[in-house]
């Protein structure tokens, strides 16, 4: 999108919805230490960086299902101990990654989701799932509902992120 980029109608609702979710999902983290951003403060091994690192991972991700199909995805019908360990690396901020390089990471990909959903000439294309014991075989997806998903995904992970906050220090999101 640029300045003088009108979205309007199914479009910019969708990414209405969807900046909001983020909004609320950045917020979260705000004025924090990297230290802060990993530290576990629930039962659950979720941080507040891992988090975002693995929002902004999964919304890269879908994007790239929109465009290039089941190939853009990992494969979880023949992943590895491996590939499961690297996957849960992806809800940790490791040593040399900070939580600023995190969130600029996430607003790269997420300028490029918007720029997409401005951009694509039908929200009914579709592609098939790849597979993963968690999708119906031979079931596809259309870009409107990879759009819907990466906000619902957004969205849950930001409640996550709110109560991650409340117990690390107290602030909250919202109220």
């Amino acid at each position: 999108m640029n300045a003088t980029t009108t979205v309007t109608g199914e479009r910019a609702d969708l990414l209405a919805t969807l900046e909001k979710s983020r909004h609320f999902l950045r917020f979260t983290v705000r004025d924090l230490t990297d230290e802060q951003a990993r530290r576990r403060t629930t039962a659950s091994e979720l941080t507040l960086g891992g988090l975002i690192k693995h929002v902004a991972e999964t919304e890269r991700s879908w994007t790239a299902f929109i465009l290039e199909g089941p190939s853009a995805m990992p494969d979880f019908g023949s992943a590895t101990e491996a590939d499961f360990a690297a996957y849960a690396d992806g809800f940790r901020l490791l040593p040399g990654e900070t939580l600023a390089g995190v969130l600029a990471r996430y607003e790269e990909v997420a300028r490029r989701t918007d720029e997409l959903a401005v951009s694509l000439p039908d929200l009914d294309a579709a592609q098939p799932l790849p597979a993963a014991p968690w999708f119906e075989p031979g079931a596809s997806w259309t870009a409107r509902r990879v759009l819907v998903h990466i906000t619902a995904e957004t969205a849950q992970h930001a409640g996550h992120a709110d109560i991650i906050r409340e117990s690390l220090d107290g602030a909250k999101s919202m109220g």
